[in-house]
This record gives C-alpha cells, sequence and structure tokens, in this order.
C-alpha cells in the first residue's frame, strides 16, 4: 500500500502535503509516495515533529494509488482535501475566507 502524509498549514489552515526531503507542498502530485511501513512510520515520526513545532496541525497518513502520472487519494474525503473545495467559489474569489486583512 502506498501513502502519503498530509496535514494543515498552522499559519493558514491550507492542506499540504509532506514533500521529498521532508518540506510542505500544496500539491498532491508533489507529495513524497511511501511504499512501505518502514518509511511511513518514519515520514510521519518526521511530520509530528513539525506538529510540536507549530508549523502544521492534523497530521495524517493516507492512502493513495499511482493514477495516469498523478498521486490518487483512495478516500473520498482525502481527494475532496487534494483537489479543493466543492462548492462554487465566484463569490468574491480575490477574497480567502480566511483572510480578514481584505475586508473593509
Amino acid at each position: 500500500m502506498q501513502q502519503i502524509v498530509t496535514g494543515n498549514r498552522l499559519i493558514d489552515g491550507v492542506v499540504v502535503f509532506r514533500g521529498p526531503g521532508g518540506s510542505w507542498v500544496e500539491a498532491v502530485d508533489a507529495a513524497e509516495v511511501l511504499g512501505d511501513d518502514a518509511a511511513s512510520e518514519a515520514a510521519f515520526a518526521a511530520a509530528m515533529r513539525d506538529f510540536a513545532n507549530c508549523v502544521v496541525v492534523d497530521v495524517a497518513l493516507i492512502d493513495v494509488k499511482a493514477e495516469a502520472g498523478h498521486v490518487v487519494p483512495l478516500r473520498l474525503r482525502e481527494r475532496i482535501r487534494a483537489e479543493g473545495p466543492t462548492v462554487k467559489s465566484d463569490y468574491r474569489p480575490d477574497l480567502r475566507p480566511w483572510d480578514v486583512r481584505q475586508i473593509g
């Protein structure tokens, strides 16, 4: 079973994925795909250190598959998190809900 590590960036809540070398990336295709239990455990432990250092929250290992050159989460919930909201975003698309500095 292949897995990746996911979480939410603490500063803005954006869904992120642990990339090669321990970076946090926003694109699921840039995530480090882990092919065995040992690699998954090591990556999860490293991600939990980032959690302890207030970099990310809601850290989890998720199952994925490779499909047509892309990383595809197996669970619907994780596909939605990876691909973005399922609601229309044409109302004030210039404004992210968490960016209250833009509200005047």
